[in-house]
């Protein structure tokens, strides 16, 4: 499977839902749940099939400038695409 380009809108997958607490989200999906924190979820609440991936990227570089903006763009890329081969993020 191919990374999100950048005028792709990634949301969850159908069947799959947020869950749990404020404090303990999780992402509820049909095998399972997957519990987030940190940059992971900062990436899928943003996952919400209106920001493109552009987007997303783009908000996450200002939230992290220090980080090696091309590293940013490559690590969701690859985050996103697991995710997907999951079935737990469509783009």
């Amino acid at each position: 499977m191919a990374p999100p380009s950048d005028t792709s809108q990634p949301r969850l997958a159908a069947g799959c839902r947020w869950g749990g607490t404020e404090e303990d989200r999780v992402i509820l999906f049909p095998e399972g749940a997957i519990k987030l924190q940190g940059t992971g979820r900062q990436i899928l609440e943003r996952c919400d099939g209106q920001r493109t991936f552009g987007e997303i990227i783009s908000g996450l570089q200002k939230e992290f400038g220090m980080t090696d903006p091309e590293k940013i763009r490559a690590d969701i890329g690859m985050f996103l695409e697991q995710l997907q081969r999951k079935r737990i993020v469509d783009y």
